[in-house]
């Protein structure tokens, strides 16, 4: 015979519903107990009856421990909770307050370029005007150093060209002083080369005497 399933509602009967508890209590408690045993793990069982009589099980010694340790458990769970809802909220109010802070400059933006300057005071086209002059004296105030700096590089190069020059000139004027003191004989050599090297031009035509 196949046994029905038991619809789940309260039974009317109160003997019926008694002899029921009696028998769901012992198989709850007993697989409470094998729980237990087969995992190792710490088992806490609690139950009141209709009339109020208490039915309890603990794998270990003490059930208040058991209970204890749930407490801890439940409220760092909760704690957990509250914090990061508190994180979520506070993030949502920095996100807004963005937001504004990115209009206010979104608006700012478009009223130094002369845009929506509609619905401006007269107060405020002030300040928008004021805030121009004050960033057209940085922009000048930051070009002026920039023409000083190249200014300064230019001379600078100018003068390491002089001193460039003037080792150049006291090395030509030393040349000669050099060309006197050979002998005639290695003299000639060179001077033939100088003249060789500073000639520039076609070869005269020679002429034949007839």
């Amino acid at each position: 015979m196949v046994r029905g399933k038991t619809e789940l509602k309260r039974i009317e009967n109160a003997t019926s519903r008694q002899v029921t508890f009696s028998k769901r209590r012992s198989g709850l408690l007993k697989k409470a107990f094998e729980l237990s045993v087969l995992c190792d793990a710490e088992v806490a069982l609690i139950i009141f009856s209709p009339k109020g009589k208490l039915h309890e099980f603990s794998s270990s010694s003490m059930i208040n421990n058991t209970i204890e340790r749930y407490r801890k458990n439940t409220k760092t769970l909760a704690f957990g909770r509250n914090s990061v809802e508190e994180n979520l909220q506070l993030l949502k109010e920095e996100t807004a307050t963005l937001y504004k802070k990115i209009e206010l400059l979104e608006d700012s933006k478009r009223k130094l370029l002369g845009e929506n300057l509609d619905s401006c005071s007269t107060d405020e086209l002030e300040e928008v005007e004021k805030q121009l002059e004050r960033s057209l004296s940085n922009i000048r105030a930051r070009k002026n150093l920039l023409f000083k700096e190249q200014i300064d590089q230019l001379k600078e190069q100018e003068k390491n060209l002089t001193k460039e020059n003037i080792e150049l000139r006291k090395k030509s004027e030393m040349l000669p002083l050099k060309l006197s003191t050979l002998p005639k004989v290695q003299l000639l050599p060179q001077l033939m080369e100088v003249e060789t090297a500073l000639f520039i031009g076609l070869p005269e035509p020679r002429t034949t005497n007839v």
